[in-house]
């Protein structure tokens, strides 16, 4: 049996279906209830509502959502899951661990732990361009700073693909995996590919920094909204260098961007 907290997710959702088509048994975690899952309601803030989903794993994967860095105790979460026995773990953190730019304080609860435990550092989501969806259905116009910034942004199904090998296979625990998309593309260019994706063409408008600070600050904690602007803004060679990590766990290239941005066509159109 393994769970996945965050079911909802980017990753989480494909993670449940990889993990179900290769035949094992899951519980899917979230605030909300799950369609076509073993569901079980429950919120990290508040550890003591996972034990009813852990019962009897053998494996989790941990993410928080992101109001949990300001108000939530993730050791705590790390005591209810090794307290029900769980054997292993892989938890979604970030490139910016990695960078200095954020905390360490996850994965210092998972490395301390004692258990046996995988932890992925995604960087830029390709899934963060959701975020545009509005502004191209209804103007066909997308806003961000930092126009011509490349990073590589990574394919959230990818990383469930690798989550979904470090939960099901040995040889991976105590290790870090960096994930990165196979190219560096800034906002401009996303842009472009998501009217290739529409056949349709998609105005880019660069907002300042104060512009787009501001507009974060309304779903994202502010330590979390600085350091994304500075990855986004001025990123370290390590942040913007393409990892292979993706491409020598799952043999295969790392999705680029204009795949994700053909595959969800239809957010946009």
């Amino acid at each position: 049996m393994i769970v996945v907290t965050g079911a909802t997710g980017n990753v989480g959702r494909p993670l449940i279906e990889t993990l179900a088509a290769a035949g094992e048994q899951v519980r899917a975690v979230s605030r909300q209830a799950v369609a076509g899952a073993q569901s079980y309601p429950a919120d990290m803030s508040q550890p003591e509502t996972l034990k009813p989903a852990l019962d009897g794993a053998e494996a989790a994967f941990l993410m928080t959502p992101p109001d949990f860095l300001a108000n939530g105790d993730f050791g705590a979460v790390v005591d209810v899951v090794r307290a029900a026995g769980v054997q292993r773990v892989v938890l979604l953190s970030s490139q910016g661990v990695g960078t200095k730019r954020h905390p360490s304080a996850l994965e210092d609860a998972v490395t301390e732990s004692g258990l046996d435990w995988t932890i992925l550092r995604p960087g830029n989501f390709s899934s963060n361009a959701f975020q545009w969806a509005e502004s191209v259905r209804t103007r066909r116009v997308v806003e961000a700073p930092y126009g011509d910034v490349g990073l590589p942004a990574v394919d959230p199904a990818d990383i469930a693909a690798v989550a979904a090998v470090a939960l099901r296979e040995p040889g991976h625990g105590g290790n870090i995996y960096t994930l990165t998309g196979p190219e560096a593309i800034g906002p401009r260019q996303m842009a472009a590919a998501i009217a290739k994706a529409i056949g349709e063409p998609v105005q880019f408008v660069e907002l300042t920094h104060d512009e787009a600070r501001a507009r974060m600050l309304g779903y994202m904690p502010e330590p979390v909204v600085d350091a994304t602007l500075g990855v986004l803004g001025t990123p370290s060679a390590a942040e913007q260098a393409v990892n292979p990590d993706v491409e020598r766990i799952l043999a295969r290239p790392a999705r680029p961007f204009t795949d994700w941005a053909a595959r969800n066509a239809p957010a946009f159109a």
